[in-house]
């Protein structure tokens, strides 16, 4: 079964009053409020907005990164929030191609749910003439009870290793790898070892993922085909779930280094690679 829906299946399902959850996850890093606003200007009906920096992550320390993960006790009470039932599918979605609701994809998986990402996010919603509502939805709240979260997680020393083992994907944009530039971190560069697959390349100009063949393709120029251990990690750890919803897709298993980057930069002592190599 695939972790995508499509606009017009989530359509059916909501029709069908299935036992479905939709969640809003836009968010962005440099104006973490203007999701709940873009939510508020026009979303799926019924969908609840889901604060990705306050129920998707938790705060601390910069040295734990800009986005540690949430307890799960919080992310219960989140779901629980958003209506989630027991034998919900939770359907969650942004505006483009998923990379925040991926976070929650992450999450909710590790946590027992059965959750999928809208494939095109609500563009490819309202491409399809679908309809939307400016409501602050309130549902009644859920009973969901989560299994413990955190499994799929890397540890900073568990990062720092991986390379000997496995692939390690950096999934930020190439210039930031290659240490070119770095808008949000102290130090610029990447984790020693790291091959770097910008999230984008899975996706079409819509938004919407792309073949199988052409991802594993994608995967199989920096060594990960199915059976590799494989790792991601990103700027936060937000767009490195996303790579790792899309390695599922395809069939392959991936962890993720929540910290990321931003973690790394942020702990005195460690090494920094540059350039288009690994390091």
């Amino acid at each position: 079964m695939s972790d995508f829906v499509s606009a017009s299946e989530l359509n059916d399902l909501l029709n069908a009053d299935a036992p479905v959850r939709v969640i809003d996850v836009r968010w962005r890093l440099d104006r973490p409020e203007a999701g709940h606003d873009d939510y508020l200007t026009g979303h799926i009906p019924g969908a609840v907005f889901a604060a990705l920096d306050t129920e998707l992550a938790t705060h601390g320390d910069p040295s734990e990164g800009r986005h540690p993960l949430p307890s799960t006790a919080t992310l219960q009470a989140a779901a629980r929030r958003w209506g989630v039932r027991a034998g919900d599918t939770v359907v969650a979605y942004d505006d483009f191609t998923g990379i925040s609701a991926a976070r929650a994809w992450w999450l909710l998986r590790q946590g027992g749910v059965d959750v999928r990402v809208l494939d095109g996010g609500i563009r490819g919603w309202q491409a399809e003439g679908f309809e939307v509502a400016t409501d602050d939805v309130v549902p009644e709240p859920g009973d969901v009870v989560l299994d413990e979260i955190g499994g799929d997680a890397l540890s900073i020393d568990e990062t720092a290793a991986f390379p000997q083992s496995g692939v390690l994907i950096d999934a930020r944009a190439a210039d930031r790898y290659r240490g070119e530039s770095e808008p949000y971190d102290p130090v610029a560069g990447h984790i020693p070892g790291a091959r770097n697959l910008p999230e984008s390349v899975h996706f079409d100009a819509a938004g919407r993922i792309l073949d199988r063949e052409t991802i594993l393709a994608s995967f199989a120029e920096i060594g990960v085909t199915p059976g590799t251990p494989v790792a991601a990690y990103c700027g936060s750890g937000v767009t490195a779930a996303h790579t790792a919803l899309v390695l599922h897709e395809v069939g392959i298993d991936a962890r993720v280094f929540p910290g990321s980057w931003s973690q790394w930069s942020n702990t005195p002592g460690r090494p920094v690679a540059t350039g288009d190599q690994p390091g």
